[in-house]
Formats: C-alpha cells, structure tokens, sequence
C-alpha cells in the first residue's frame, strides 16, 4: 500500500480515488473548498460531483495541501486546465522531492498554449518525472468498476512503468507510451470534435453524419499532434481514436452536452451556466487553432465550432460550411 495524493476532487480525482483506494492505497483526496470537504468526510460520497458513489475507507478528504501531500509517492493532479497552473505553483513546495507526478487533465493552457505536462514541468522545474494519465474514461464508469483501459505516457520510462503497475486492478488496464505531445494533443482536441458531435445530434442530422464528423475529426486531431512532435499512430490509439469515440457518442460526455444545446438553439452562456463540470472544450477551441495557425495547419472542424461558440454563427451555418468546402483527396 502507498499513500497517493489527488489533487482536485471534482469527478475525475473523485473517481481516481475511489479506484486506487479499491486497490489497495491509502489515497488522499484534497478539495480547494472546504466545505466540499466536510461533505465527503461525512458522507463518503461526493454529493456535488459523484453522488452514487460511495468513497472506501482508504479515501481521506484534506482540505490542506500539505497534510494530503506529506509523504506520497504519486501525486495527481485533477484540476481543470485553467487552474492548473496556480494549483501546481501553490503545491509545489509540499510535494515530496522523490514523487511522480502524474497530469491527469486534458487540454490546452490559454495564455501559453502550453500542454498540461509542460505546465507542470514549469511549475515544478522539471525536478520530477511527470506522467499523462489519458484514454476513454468516463469518471462515473471508473468509480463503479467498469473496465477501462487508458495510457501512461511519459517521457521517463520508469514512471510511466511505475504508474502502470501502481494504478492497474482488475477492471482497469493501463499501456504505457512515450508519445507524451500525441497523447496530450489527443486528449485535447477530442473534446473540440466532440461539441461539434453534439451539434450534430442536436441538429438531428443522423449517423452519416456523426460517423463523417468523428472521421475528419480525427484527421483533424492527428494534424495537429504530428505538427506538435506527436506520431500518427498514437492517435490511432486510446488517447487518440478511443477517446474520441467515447466522448463524441457518450451520454456522459460534457462536451458533447454542449454542443447538442448548442444544436438545439440554447446559448452557451445559459448551456454552461446549468453545468456543475467543466467542459474543456469550449476553451480549448481557441488555444487549438492559435497552434494550427503557429503550425501552419489547417482546422476546418475547431474553426466553425469556434464561431459557434463566439457567437458569430450558428449550429447550423456551422454544418453548412464544413460540407461546402472545395472537395479534395482524403489524405
């Protein structure tokens, strides 16, 4: 048994915890706010963000930092990408010298346009190895034991083994990889497509339809993980081709939701004002054609869905631009 600390006890942390202290570790499990805290200390669930799902006796709720990450020898960080970076600066003193430190966050920082490993290594002057925790992985699934199987990708093969032995159970398989830029990129862009998924569900525009976008979708993601030092088959892989899958079709999809509202004639303002989760989506449409630009790449997908989102076109018109572009070879 070792003494894991999460970093972020949303859905995803809150689920993470709940499968590794299943496996044996003594997890500890911080929220910024402390009042969610106390909730999930007293109920052994968490009431805010995964309800039906009850916390084992290995999960300890902090609301100090320092307490959770005093001695652990992973340290996971599950907070939404635009908080990661203050996150990662407040800790970094407290997090022992000898932790991995596994990213477990998809998508793209703003201001930098920087992966969420990079960000991390930053924050933390690359004194520790790093690891990307990414795949098709719905929290709630992970939480009631459903099989999962996602990726550990680091630059430091030791680590990603590391995880990869330390994170395994029974209903949840990691493969390890090297590819930490396509696996990131991956990670990143499929929430991007899959808004546009849901536009297309909200649109009722059928299966032809949705199985085109994913397609392209996935042209599109690969684009731009090669151009940022990915390789193409990383994307044909979990973190690439499987997350997209999932996130575009699933009920539980976040980003999906969006764009199904967004389909439906429901503002973006209203649709995440309803949301309790962030759907990362809708910032890193922005950040991924700030690097398409830098790459020289073209996005017809994050484009349209980027004017949808800024308001300067609807659902509709969106669609209507993607299937009126000149005709050309598929590769």
């Amino acid at each position: 048994m070792e003494a894991i600390a999460i970093l972020g006890a949303g859905s995803w942390g809150t689920a993470l915890a709940i499968h590794l202290a299943r496996v044996g570790h003594e997890v500890r499990l911080w929220a910024r706010d402390p009042e969610l805290v106390e909730l999930v200390s007293s109920a052994r669930t968490n009431p805010r963000y995964l309800s039906d799902c009850r916390l084992p006796d290995r999960v300890i709720p902090h609301a100090k930092h320092q307490a959770a990450l005093h001695g652990a020898s992973v340290v996971v960080f599950a907070v939404p990408s635009h908080g990661l970076r203050a996150v990662a600066r407040a800790v970094e003193p407290a997090i022992p010298a000898d932790a991995i430190v596994v990213s477990a966050t998809k998508g793209l920082e703003t201001d930098s346009q920087l992966r969420m490993s990079s960000v991390l290594d930053q924050e933390g002057q690359a004194r520790r190895p790093v690891v990307v925790l990414s795949g098709p992985s719905f929290a709630a699934e992970v939480a009631r034991g459903l099989p999962t199987a996602v990726l550990a990708a680091s630059r430091d093969a030791h680590a990603a083994a590391y995880v990869q032995e330390r994170f395994r159970g029974p209903t949840f398989r990691l493969y390890v990889s090297d590819d930490v830029a396509g696996v990131e990129i991956g990670g990143a862009m499929k929430n991007v497509i899959a808004i546009a998924a849901g536009v297309v569900e909200g649109l009722g525009l059928g299966h032809n339809a949705l199985a085109a976008l994913i397609t392209r979708g996935l042209a599109e993601v690969t684009r731009l993980a090669c151009s940022a030092g990915g390789r193409r088959e990383t994307t044909a892989g979990l973190s690439g081709l499987g997350d997209l899958v999932l996130t575009c079709t699933g009920s539980l999809s976040r980003n999906r939701h969006v764009g199904v509202e967004l389909g439906r004639g429901r503002s973006l303002q209203d649709i995440l004002a309803s949301m309790k989760m962030v759907a990362e989506g809708v910032k890193t449409t922005g950040v991924a054609l700030a690097l398409g630009q830098k790459y020289g790449i073209e996005l017809p997908i994050a484009t349209q869905m980027a004017a949808v989102l800024e308001g300067r076109s609807d659902a509709r018109a969106a669609v209507e631009a993607l299937m009126v572009r000149p005709q050309r070879a598929e590769t």
